[in-house]
């Protein structure tokens, strides 16, 4: 099952996805495969019973399905199903505002995966150091070649995906690591105006 194609419309859907412990138990799926719900409790810091229900209504709104079976299939494992969102024209107030909601929860975890890394960084191997990469880069492009640009670097990171990449294929010493991208066109900044002579302080009346 996959939502790539048809992204995201259902507010309360979204809104369900845009839980701290939700987003935590679907990163956890998504990078080291399907699993029970004692299994992601600990990486989304919620007991057992409180990652099953989390994962129940994942489930009713078709974020994680049934995975197949281990062993003796005693155990429920649940698998992720892939899902794009993004902000359409045609998108009605409250589709818009639980997709930016969304999107706001998705970089704030995004954002502190950067931080994390920036604080162990001089705990990694050189190596390392030396393949981590923190760019911002402004381009000039038009609409169509923004777009093609994302098509071309999904389609480099397919190879390397960790779901789709299993351990045993990848080389030796390789491990889990993040690639963050964003395409957008730049807003325009509000102009603050000059300063005041007081320099923005407020004007005191002689006594």
């Amino acid at each position: 099952m996959t939502r790539d194609s048809e992204g995201l419309s259902d507010p309360k859907a979204m809104r369900a996805l845009a839980h701290p412990a939700r987003l935590a138990i679907l990163n956890r799926l998504g990078v080291q495969g399907s699993a029970t719900a004692t299994e992601v409790a600990e990486s989304a810091g919620i007991t057992p019973s409180a990652a099953s229900y989390h994962l129940r209504m994942l489930a009713k709104y078709g974020f994680v399905e049934d995975a197949p079976p281990r062993g003796d299939g005693r155990e429920r494992l649940w698998r992720p199903v892939a899902f794009a969102v993004g902000v359409e024209p045609d998108d009605g107030p409250e589709v818009r505002d639980a997709k930016v909601a969304l999107i706001a929860a998705l970089r704030r975890i995004a954002n502190e995966e950067v931080e994390r890394a920036l604080s162990a960084l001089d705990q990694e191997p050189e190596e390392w150091r030396e393949a981590t990469r923190f760019q911002r880069v402004r381009i000039r492009a038009d609409a169509a070649e923004l777009a093609r640009l994302a098509d071309q670097i999904d389609e480099l990171l397919q190879p390397y995906v960790a779901r789709r990449r299993p351990e045993e294929d990848a080389p030796s010493g390789a491990r889990i690591a993040e690639v963050q991208v964003n395409l957008f066109p730049v807003a325009a900044r509000p102009v603050p105006g000059l300063p005041t002579e007081d320099h923005g302080h407020p004007a005191v009346s002689p006594g």
